[in-house]
């Protein structure tokens, strides 16, 4: 991960990892040829926390039942016309409709754990009725791939992940799913092997290793992705690279010496204070140059929209979303938490308030229609028992948090609630 796309991260969705890096287990990360996904794990968030990300803020979306509002006009430069429409922030104390009700085709609920007993991590959607996941490493140290049949509920085992001290799985849906594990062997290099196995299940086998430099300068690879009979794959300090999926020695891919997998098989530097800016297609050849106001805008682009915030005289102004060439910003909710990018470059989570501005909430926002949706997070209390700190005694303390749920850049949306697993698939939604 290079410095600024740490820093854009943190701003722009919470210290989200945009590339993952060695760990205990392995971390939830997912990879497609159709996108590409950032890994995050759902944090839990104070009231205070959430109110120093949005303080300040002003009122800027739609209301939640009303019908989408045009979007804003734009200049030649892609910032909002003098005469934009601003859309009023929904009263605090009001709930949308809940997510079942607003987009019943696209949600589906499934059981909370395993039928071994065993908590999983929703990875990718393979299809429009097929969800791979994986169990977690805190109960258990062998940890398996399963599919969910979304119309059934039903759970299948794929395979078993060889172990691994430090990994990062990613999945293909073209039939194949890829990931790869850290390995440092006594006089030798470290590598990143790659593994596979298919999506209908059998024994994982080694592809290849990746030779490492120095993991703590250099990072180590990412972009895991399946491309025709090849797994594409690029270093965290840049370089896209190849390798057969039957085995070989990775290659580099001509003209992307310097840059990184966004979604294949389009791939982009980071310049200045915009990630991915600039993209090119490495097997046609096209590129495509995204539209940046000068000033104080940190953006990170997609490979048709950009999210970003706008600041002034370095205090957070808005959010925002708009398309590559300027055109169609819209704002987005000022209390959209840290990790606000639910997917598609369109759906965006906020926290719902209640009384006193208390949390009460997540809502799902589609920034195309400006409708809104209860995901069903609902606040816990949490107590901080009391303790001596440099001899002052503190008191006990009560407050309330919210699990924000994990999004990302792709079509599958997962909200952990207290008996089941909520999955949101975003393309589903009209």
């Amino acid at each position: 991960m290079t410095h600024l796309e740490d820093t854009l991260n943190r701003v722009l969705s919470g210290a989200a990892d945009q590339a993952p890096r060695a760990s205990a287990g392995l971390a939830a990360a997912v990879e497609t040829r159709h996108r590409r996904r950032r890994t995050r794990t759902a944090a839990l968030l104070s009231a205070a926390a959430v109110a120093a990300v949005v303080i300040g803020a002003g009122a800027a979306v739609n209301t939640l039942r009303g019908p989408a509002a045009p979007s804003p006009a734009t200049g030649e430069s892609g910032s909002p016309s003098p005469g934009a429409t601003k859309h009023a922030e929904p009263p605090a104390d009001e709930m949308p409709p809940p997510v079942t009700k607003v987009w019943p085709k696209a949600v589906h609920d499934l059981p909370a754990k395993l039928p071994d007993g065993r908590e999983y991590e929703p990875q990718l959607l393979l299809d429009d009725r097929t969800l791979l996941v994986m169990t977690t490493a805190l109960d258990g140290k062998r940890q398996f791939l399963w599919r969910f049949d979304l119309g059934s509920g039903r759970p299948t085992r794929i395979a078993e992940i060889p172990p691994a001290r430090g990994s990062a799985i990613y999945a293909d849906g073209g039939g194949n799913i890829v990931w790869w594990a850290s390995y440092k062997e006594p006089g030798r290099r470290r590598v990143a092997r790659i593994w596979t196995v298919p999506v209908t299940g059998g024994r994982p086998r080694p592809v290849a290793d990746v030779p490492l430099g120095d993991v703590m300068k250099e990072g180590h690879i990412n972009g895991l992705t399946v491309a025709d009979s090849d797994v594409v794959f690029a270093y965290e300090k840049g370089g896209v690279h190849r390798v057969p999926l039957s085995g070989g020695r990775p290659r580099p891919v001509k003209g992307a010496e310097r840059h990184h997998v966004l979604r294949w098989p389009w791939v982009g530097v980071h310049r200045g204070k915009v990630v991915f800016r600039e993209l090119l297609n490495v097997e046609t050849g096209e590129r495509r140059d995204a539209v940046v106001n000068s000033g104080e805008e940190q953006v990170r682009c997609g490979v048709e929209r950009c999210v970003g915030v706008r600041t002034r005289n370095g205090v957070f102004a808005t959010w925002f979303v708009r398309d590559r060439d300027g055109s169609g910003e819209r704002e987005l909710p000022k209390r959209s938490v840290p990790g606000a990018e639910a997917g598609l470059g369109r759906f965006f989570m906020f926290q719902l308030n209640g009384r006193e501005a208390a949390p009460a909430g997540v809502a799902l926002y589609d920034a195309d229609t400006g409708r809104s949706a209860d995901l069903g997070v609902r606040p816990e209390k949490h107590t901080i028992p009391a303790r001596v700190v440099r001899g002052r005694h503190i008191k006990k303390q009560t407050y309330v948090s919210l699990a924000i749920p994990d999004g990302g850049d792709d079509r599958l949306l997962a909200v952990r609630l207290t008996d089941r697993m909520r999955i949101v698939d975003l393309a589903a939604i009209e």
